[in-house]
Parts: structure tokens; sequence; C-alpha cells
């Protein structure tokens, strides 16, 4: 911990990507609280207004407030990206754990299985998945969740391959304890901070791809106040009105952004020569 505050300390960066995913996650769980307006009140009397003392950051073309629909996205993208790269992690984590630990057979029908995932660019897995399930929420999770299953499984492998050579593996296996004991107690628990990272730079690009889909229609549907779905929806308003898409824009910019710089900084800690 007193690594993470050191790290912490040499890298402005670092800190305003935390204060900001901190923050994130704050309007999110306070979104009904924040918000200014009902996200989804449409006020036709007051239609692409600019940012004033009303509506913080001005309404949209059906007269929303852009600033309470914002906020309200975050839930939103707080929500697909904890659930999506929560599933991802435990069913990738898994796979990577029967790999690497057993091997032979268990390993070959894994791994072809992960090159088959791999095969496909993750975008596209992820529009196929949500097309073919339709668009909502739960869709959207589900197809981000499954496009990162295989750099989880992957990654988890690679760690258990060196760990499970370790001398505390091979003495705990001499000591008779079971497989489910030493991959859970003594394995597991030292292949942590490679996922650990991996699941925070994840999280921003789960934010976008869910974005991504959303904009291309087979996400969020409107009028869920998604950032993707926002910016779709007001591309035909850009001269006119260019707050309706900068807005989302910069959100879903500065939250990737974020994570991505936290990640880096979370790296640094848990493999300081790399």
């Amino acid at each position: 911990m007193s690594k993470l505050r050191n790290q912490a300390r040499g890298n402005s960066l670092s800190v305003l990507a935390g204060f900001f995913v901190v923050l994130l996650f704050s309007t999110a769980a306070f979104a009904p609280v924040i918000a200014t307006h009902a996200p989804t009140r449409q006020n036709f009397g007051a239609v692409l207004q600019p940012p004033s003392a009303e509506h913080r950051l001005g309404t949209d073309e059906l007269g929303r407030d852009v600033f309470s629909r914002i906020v309200h996205g975050a839930r939103i993208s707080v929500m697909i990206g904890i659930m999506a790269v929560g599933l991802g992690a435990l069913i990738g984590i898994s796979l990577g754990l029967l790999a690497g630990f057993y091997g032979g057979a268990v390993d070959n029908v894994i791994m072809r299985f992960i090159d088959v995932l791999l095969a496909f660019p993750g975008i596209l897995l992820a529009i196929l998945i949500a097309a073919v399930l339709g668009a909502g929420l739960v869709p959207v999770i589900l197809a981000v969740a499954i496009f990162s299953v295989p750099t989880f499984a992957r990654l988890m492998r690679g760690s258990v391959l060196s760990v499970k050579q370790r001398d505390y593996v091979e003495a705990a296996r001499a000591a008779g304890a079971s497989d489910g004991r030493i991959l859970g107690s003594h394995i597991l628990v030292n292949c942590f901070g490679p996922v650990l990272v991996y699941a925070t730079l994840l999280m921003g690009d789960a934010i976008l791809t869910a974005a991504a889909l959303s904009f291309l229609g087979v996400g969020v549907a409107p009028p869920t106040p998604e950032w993707g779905a926002m910016i779709s929806t007001a591309r035909s308003y850009m001269r006119s009105a260019p707050h309706v898409v900068l807005v989302p824009g910069v959100a879903i910019f500065l939250t990737v952004l974020a994570f991505n710089i936290l990640g880096d900084s979370l790296r640094d800690v848990f493999d300081p020569k790399g």
C-alpha cells in the first residue's frame, strides 16, 4: 500500500486519474441527487439551448437537460463497465486457471476455444453478439464480457504457468493439499496483480465499446441516457448545437483516458521492472 502511495505522489497524472475515477463512481452512485432534471423529460420550448443557469450543459434536440443525462449516463456506463469486466474476468480467469494448472488435453481444448474467439476482432465480435441478442443493457454487458474473456484467459494461463513452478506450490502439493486449495490459496492470489491491471485498463475499453455499440444502434437504445446513444441521436445538430455532441464525447474521452492512466500506474506498481 505504501508503494502505491509513493507511486501516486510521484505521478500527478495518476492522482488526477484516480480522482476522476472516484468522481465518476460517486456521480454514478448519487445520480438522482446530482441531476437537476429528469433525464428523459422533454421540453419542446427549450430545444437545443446553449449552457445556461437553468441548464448547465444546455439541452438536446428534444429539450432534455444534457447535464442530467450525462450524470445518469455515468451510472449506466459504470454499471456496464463493472458487470461486463466482472463477468468476463470470472469466465476468463476460470478458463485460464484450468488451462495453466492442468495442461495437456484440458489446456488444448480451452486454448483452441480461446483462439476461435481471438480470430474475431473484438468490436466485431461485440457487434455480432449484440445484434443476435438484440438491443438493450443486458446484451451489451454480455457482448462486452465475451469480448474480454480471451485476454483474461491468456493472461491468467501465462501467470499460472509461471507460478505453479514455484517452491511454495510444490511444498503445498507435497503436503497433500488438494488442487482446489492450491489453486485458490497459492496460485490465484499470486496471479492477482496482472489481472487487476488488465481489469482496470479494460474498464475504459468496456465503456468505449458499449458507447460504440449504442452509437451504431445495437446497444442501449434511446431514450435511455447512454453516452454513445446521446452522440448518435445528436450528430445531426453538430453545427447548430455542438454542445449536444461535445459533452458526451468529452465524457467518454476523459473516462477512457482516466482508466488507462490508472491502469498504467498500477502496472508500474505491480511490475516495476517492466
